[in-house]
């Protein structure tokens, strides 16, 4: 979802300090392990992961399983993980791992009496050298654990959670699952998808197996030749172009259609998915001319917001293909081509969407089911506007998806809490203004200008490497609780990573083409990419940033440490950040 500044001018929208500690933690501290979801009148729910400790390795260190030369990934994760956490192995269960090009990963699931825990996890990277990098886990000794064997029926939990949520069972497989609550217990809980159709949303239901009560929520939704707007232009009047096959056959091995608006990766549709857009002519041309003049929903520019969508999903698809969003890493597509992951879930587009105005958002469900993206108009102008026309908002929503599968191992469960959302905001920001770059002059960055015809955007400030242009810095978010709020902090963090990255090493006009380059631009996505698998589910800011500095030492033998270090550290995410207190302080080789 894209919303912040724009609408705060039209809808106003503790952990305790403990005597030992030196320093109070600020009320801000539940950022990182809490999330309040309004679910209907009268009705919140607050969700709870326990505190992830995450820590990075730089070269790495040894494993129990190091010197075996036959042991597998889940092995070699599972007899670490055991040996760091002081547990036995058979309190772990691996939820899925993937080999990468640069390292191997795993995520592990807390066990007792055999069945896993869905907020106590953990996840174990491992260098080409088969060494650990970096190790996450929010594992827990509950004070009080709920019997194994559930006394509520399935069909009643799943009456209680259609209630609760207004919405209806969705026919997914359903699980049964502990889950740790705040005050240190641990609850048995039936897992249940719910969705409403007219509202779009979508929750994974944490129902408590002895009473019904709905415990806990995860919300898959984040509230964001063709003629087409070119990826690297944010703006429709920056014109369309006709291109003539975009596809990466590396990353698209048989193409982007199958049928109209319809392939591997998406399908852009309006209102049904059967009403897709059909060539303009024989075989394949997709040549649709938007008329600004008129309404968005003329024949005309239906076909043309169509034909958009779909050209930036499916680029969306390549370019984080070629750096590392691949099938084994939980990406979207309907054939997985035998390459890992699970298949069947290509994005669906609903652009014009009927279920609202004035945003967009994405909804990420675990790998195998389809990411959906709905695209709504915009009424602050006259004609209307349509989001699917501002390929920002486009990218932007995309990235949910991207992130959301990447962290965490592809649960879509790992970035929930207030901080972790937060940064998914921030990421979808980052990852648009990444793709609408276009030399190596690094501009302020602002988003959404043209659906609401305004050149300030919809964010409180333009991305920019001046603080005077956008002041925020790692200590804003004392005070700030909305999760695009705190997505500006994380997405300027990562506009000033860029420039200094952009400013270090140039810039590559093939990087979405060609991830072998060592230029700036190049070097920045595959961070981006390689991080989203080292964090730990539901990050914090200063884990976010280790992640990065860790991916550089993987893939690039920590070139950029200080150069990192400098950027993170210029917006208060220096070396001694802690509890959303400004560090500016670089290493001391920096």
């Amino acid at each position: 979802m894209l919303f912040n500044k724009f609408f705060a001018s039209v809808l106003l929208a503790v952990i305790c300090a403990s005597t030992g500690l030196a320093v109070p933690w600020p009320s801000s501290a539940k950022l990182a392990t809490h999330r309040v979801r309004e679910i209907k009148r009268g009705l919140t729910i607050e969700s709870f992961h326990p505190a992830s400790k995450f820590e990075t390795f730089g070269e790495g260190i040894d494993h129990p399983f190091s010197r075996r030369a036959e042991s597998s990934l889940s092995d070699s994760a599972k007899a670490f993980a055991a040996s760091k956490m002081g547990v036995d192995e058979s309190e772990i269960g691996v939820r899925s791992s993937f080999e990468g090009e640069v390292a191997s990963h795993a995520y592990l699931q807390q066990v007792h009496d055999g069945i896993p825990f869905a907020n106590a996890v953990a996840n174990v990277a491992f260098n080409k050298g088969n060494k650990v990098v970096s190790f996450g886990t929010s594992f827990v000794k509950p004070n009080k654990i709920a019997s194994s064997s559930p006394t509520v029926l399935l069909e009643d939990a799943i009456t209680s959670a259609e209630q609760t949520l207004d919405g209806k069972f969705n026919g997914h497989p359903t699980s049964l699952e502990f889950l740790a609550l705040e005050d240190g217990s641990a609850a048995l809980t039936h897992v249940i998808q719910i969705e409403n159709d007219q509202t779009g949303a979508w929750f994974e239901a944490f129902v408590d197996a002895h009473s019904a009560k709905v415990l806990s929520v995860t919300d898959f939704v984040t509230d964001a030749t063709f003629r087409v707007l070119p990826i690297n232009e944010e703006l429709l009047t920056q014109g369309f172009q006709d291109l003539a096959d975009p596809q990466d056959l590396s990353a698209s091995p048989i193409g982007w259609l199958s049928t109209p608006s319809s392939g591997n990766n998406a399908i852009s549709f309006k209102g049904d998915v059967s009403q897709t857009t059909t060539p303009s002519s024989s075989p394949d041309d997709f040549i649709y001319v938007q008329d600004p003049n008129q309404e968005p929903t003329v024949q005309i520019n239906v076909d043309a917001a169509r034909t958009n969508t779909f050209y930036i999903v499916n680029s969306v698809h390549d370019f984080t293909y070629k750096y590392g969003f691949t099938e084994a890493a939980f990406n979207f597509q309907q054939d997985n081509f035998g390459k890992g992951g699970l298949g069947n879930d290509r994005v669906t587009i609903s652009v014009q969407d009927s279920a609202g105005t004035n945003n967009a958002d994405f909804a990420t469900p675990p790998d195998g089911q389809s990411g959906r993206m709905r695209m709504f108009l915009w009424t602050f102008t006259s004609p209307q506007r349509d989001g699917a026309l501002e390929n920002d908002i486009v990218v932007h929503e995309n990235t949910h998806g991207v992130t959301n599968r990447m962290t965490g191992g592809g649960t879509g469960r790992c970035l929930q809490m207030t901080e972790a959302g937060g940064m998914g905001e921030g990421w979808s920001d980052a990852m648009a203004d990444w793709t609408e770059k276009n030399s190596s002059a690094v501009a302020d960055y602002v988003l959404g200008q043209y659906v609401i015809d305004d050149p300030a955007g919809i964010r409180s400030h333009p991305y920019s490497t001046s603080s005077t242009v956008n002041p925020l810095r790692y200590s804003d978010l004392r005070t700030l609780k909305e999760v695009h709020d705190i997505g500006e902090v994380w997405a300027n963090m990562l506009h000033n990573v860029y420039a200094t990255l952009v400013g270090a090493h140039g810039w590559s006009a093939t990087a979405r083409t060609d991830p072998s380059g060592s230029e700036g631009n190049v070097v920045h996505l595959h961070l981006f990419i390689d991080a989203l698998a080292l964090q730990p589910c539901n990050p914090t800011f200063l884990d976010a940033r280790d992640a990065w500095i860790q991916a550089d030492v993987n893939r690039f033998g920590g070139t950029n440490r200080c150069l990192l270090w400098q950027a993170f550290a210029s917006r208060g995410l220096g070396v001694n950040a802690a509890r959303h207190q400004d560090d500016f302080t670089v290493p001391a080789d920096c």
